[in-house]
């Protein structure tokens, strides 16, 4: 009873503090590369670790498309990866990991075994075959070439919008995109997201300017419009894009503290309210939303039960600002009936 009551009052202390570029990679020991084809309309991004990280993974969505997942269960025997891979081009986008892996493997990054170097390359994918653009691209699609030119890319910065996996990236209502933010929590420890917005239902509110996310706004890094006072009778509706497998969001949560890979999955579990409060609907059975948590830092969590509550309380808050960004920041594509961005409809 004493630790209850000392973990609630311990609660009302929690205070979210901006950090400076407001980006995944304000998390120190990772790089984000983009790459694209605007012919194509679609594209790929990938998170290079500069070491093997501790890494997991929840799935939420009903049609999910994911590569080299098995191994982030903390059961498994692999402690480290190298990268994680958000790709454009539904399932023919697994193939940017394996691009991922050959610029690694060029680096002589990978899981040791011998003399043989293989580069641990967990990959998730989101359909965007329908967005416009040519995918007739022959024998051959073109994602192992997007995934080596995106590894090959990473830097310590992170572009928004109508890049890389949110090329094609849409929403029900409006174009999507990639977006990132971060925070800090109370104790120092530093949490980013990086996501591809391509949901299945609407980040908006109706097809007005504010966002579900609102109320978790920093600043005016979306706009700044808030929630509006009332909801319009469409507001609340169900509307929901294409046919199962037709949308996902997918998103990789980083941090500067110390976790062991069952940690990793409690903050990727945590991190999916994130998209609840961004997305409406969300985790139907016609999407595959994805979430991969990775611990890059040395910063032990002072407390394993409340800093990582504290960690995933904030990874929620980071996740949703973050999706609200990614369509805020996006671009059309210039495709015959290719969807609207924010922009196109409210400036």
């Amino acid at each position: 009873m004493f630790r209850f009551a000392q973990f609630t009052v311990r609660s009302l202390l929690i205070r979210e503090t901006a950090v400076a570029r407001n980006l995944i990679t304000d998390i120190p020991g990772l790089k984000v590369g983009h790459a694209g084809d605007a012919k194509l309309g679609s594209g790929t991004t990938v998170v290079v670790f500069d070491r093997p990280v501790a890494a997991s993974i929840d799935v939420r969505g009903g049609g999910p498309g994911t590569r080299e997942t098995a191994l982030l269960d903390p059961a498994q025997t692999v402690e480290g990866i190298d990268a994680i891979v958000l790709s454009g081009g539904s399932a023919y986008g697994l193939d940017a990991a394996s691009g991922v892996q050959a610029y690694l493997r060029e680096q002589g990054r990978g899981f040791k075994v011998r003399d043989a170097l293989v580069p641990i390359v967990p990959g998730a994918i989101l359909f965007d075959l329908l967005s416009g653009g040519n995918k007739k691209w022959g024998r051959y699609p073109p994602y192992r070439e997007l995934g080596y030119k995106a590894a090959k890319a990473a830097i310590s910065d992170c572009a928004l919008g109508s890049v890389g996996a949110g090329l094609g990236a849409t929403t029900v209502n409006l174009k999507g995109g990639l977006g990132s933010a971060s925070a800090k929590t109370s104790g120092g420890l530093t949490v980013g997201a990086l996501v591809a917005v391509n949901a299945v239902g609407s980040v908006t509110v109706g097809d007005s300017p504010h966002f579900w996310a609102a109320p978790f706004e920093q600043g005016k890094e979306f706009g700044g419009h808030g929630l509006p006072r009332h909801f319009g009778p469409d507001a609340l509706e169900m509307r929901a894009k294409g046919g199962p497998g037709q949308a996902t969001t997918l998103a990789v949560i980083a941090t500067d503290a110390k976790l062991n890979k069952a940690q990793c999955n409690r903050l990727a579990v945590m991190a999916q309210t994130g998209m609840a409060r961004a997305i409406y609907p969300v985790h139907t059975p016609l999407d595959g939303d994805v979430i991969f948590a990775a611990a890059l830092g040395d910063k032990k969590l002072p407390d394993p039960v409340y800093s990582l509550t504290e960690l995933g309380m904030l990874a929620a808050n980071v996740l949703a600002r973050a999706i609200a960004r990614g369509v805020y920041e996006a671009t059309a594509l210039r495709f015959a009936g290719s969807l609207p961005s924010w922009r196109d409809w409210h400036g």
